[in-house]
């Protein structure tokens, strides 16, 4: 075990440490679906705390705040996943990039790009057709339609599949992606 050495401080220079000026925040990484999504987290958190609030404090529940608290969250995971395809953050396996050649490589990333636009545009479709079927239906605590949810969830897909479309050219034009060169590639700005 290695000698640690403590260098005496005294209350005053500890004081001082903290005179830095705070780095400066940089929201510009931020698109517009990510403020929605932050809103509408928030909007589940509250309606979660109020759950709990009126269930075990009051010993009386509102009904209708575990329906919005579900629905939030869906939204959420769904609108918040385009923050994820814009970043480039999603689960990848990047593994056999490294066990091919540069070439086989490039045209395996290139056809996983084509898949990721290809699925997000397929749900958004799906999304779409669905929530035409279900048009009529209302929630069951909240005289809301059920669709205004599946619009969402369909703003979602569409946003992950332009998103998804402007990492592709992106990757095309700069000749290599992320899958390739995880060490080297920033997520493409928009």
């Amino acid at each position: 075990m290695a000698d640690e050495r403590h260098i005496p401080i005294t209350s005053e220079e500890i004081a001082h440490s903290f005179d830095e000026p705070p780095a400066p925040v940089d929201l510009s990484v931020y698109a517009p679906e990510d403020w929605f999504v932050f809103v509408v987290f928030w909007v589940m958190a509250g309606a979660v705390f109020l759950q709990f609030f009126t269930r075990y404090v009051l010993n009386n529940s509102f009904a209708w705040t575990e329906e919005i608290a579900i629905y939030c969250l869906v939204v959420t995971v769904f609108v918040g996943s385009v923050m994820c395809v814009r970043l480039y953050r999603h689960i990848q396996v990047d593994f056999i990039y490294r066990l091919l050649p540069a070439r086989a490589a490039r045209v395996l990333a290139t056809v996983a790009d084509v898949i990721n636009v290809s699925f997000f545009a397929y749900a958004a479709y799906l999304v779409w057709r669905y929530s035409s079927i279900i048009s009529t239906e209302r929630m069951v605590t909240v005289d809301l339609p059920k669709s205004i949810v599946f619009y969402s969830v369909l703003a979602g897909f569409a946003l992950m599949a332009l998103r998804a479309a402007h990492l592709a050219v992106v990757h095309w034009r700069q000749g290599h992606s992320v899958l390739e060169r995880p060490e080297g590639t920033e997520p493409a700005e928009s």
